[in-house]
């Protein structure tokens, strides 16, 4: 799959960039609310990415005016401070170790920068992992934008919750996990925690393990009684470190769990048995 972003038509910009971006500060929150967000389109025109996230924003994207526009039209645009964006950037951690590439999808304000990932950033989510299928994203993306036009309307009413480990203020939500039902694909769970048996060792709550599309229809219907677990992981990707976990809900996009693992021989590629273990309490 061509990837949207950036490294195609901007190369000589570099614009894969360090992941430890500026803290978004309180004043661009409050020019963001009063901007129109460009939504950026991939190159390739028969991506499903194009067709998920023209849908989702069209329903969903309710913070802000919009309007799509292509990768060249981001090139010209993308220094006017009273913009905003809507676009997938691909970013590395330096500290990572081996130094994978992953895809964000990413809220920035206009700035006269020369890369991408110093534009200020009002909210970016990880996505996957750079040569993943965008299959892996696509089914979830109308959930995740209503999750961070969430969190942008959260950290506008209160400024002290802009921290560098974000969304960390979301654990405060997982005791309500219990409350509804969890639904997770197969593959976000951990090779030792996909049996059901397994599972209920930790976990006494309902869970589903359940299909993309069935995730997909959840966050459409709006259906407030389910949870639905975003996992961005290597899934056999050559360059394996970061596997982040998020539970969110299928209705309003609020976030209930938030954590980070890096891979080792005791934490692998999906959400672990003292994950299950946490929000199970």
């Amino acid at each position: 799959m061509k990837k949207l972003t950036l490294i195609i038509a901007l190369i000589a910009l570099s614009i894969i960039g360090n992941a430890q971006r500026n803290l978004v500060r309180p004043e661009d929150v409050k020019t963001f609310l009063a901007s129109t967000t460009y939504v950026v389109m991939e190159e390739n025109p028969t991506s499903q990415y194009n067709f998920e996230i023209r849908e989702a924003v069209e329903r969903s994207w309710k913070i802000t005016p919009y309007k799509f526009i292509t990768v060249k039209e981001f090139e010209e645009m993308r220094k006017d401070i009273d913009k905003s964006f809507l676009v997938i950037v691909q970013m590395r951690f330096d500290k990572d170790k081996t130094s994978p590439i992953y895809n964000f999808l990413s809220v920035s304000m206009g700035a006269a920068v020369k890369k991408i990932t110093d534009m200020p950033d009002i909210c970016s989510v990880p996505l996957s992992y750079k040569d993943l299928p965008e299959e892996s994203y696509t089914y979830k993306v109308e959930g995740l934008i209503r999750f961070m036009q969430s969190y942008i309307q959260t950290i506008n009413k209160d400024p002290k919750l802009i921290k560098a480990n974000a969304f960390k203020f979301y654990n405060k939500n997982r005791e309500q996990i219990k409350t509804k039902e969890l639904w997770v694909i197969e593959n976000d769970l951990e090779k030792n925690t996909r049996a059901l048996a397994d599972i209920r060792k930790n976990y006494k709550h309902n869970i589903k393990v359940v299909k993309p599309e069935d995730i997909q229809k959840a966050i459409t219907e709006k259906n407030p009684n389910v949870l639905f677990m975003h996992k961005v992981g290597p899934e056999g990707s050559r360059l394996q470190w970061r596997v982040w976990k998020m539970i969110i809900g299928a209705d309003n996009g609020m976030m209930y769990y938030y954590d980070m693992h890096t891979i080792s021989k005791s934490a692998g590629d999906g959400f672990l048995a003292k994950d299950f273990v946490k929000i199970n309490k």
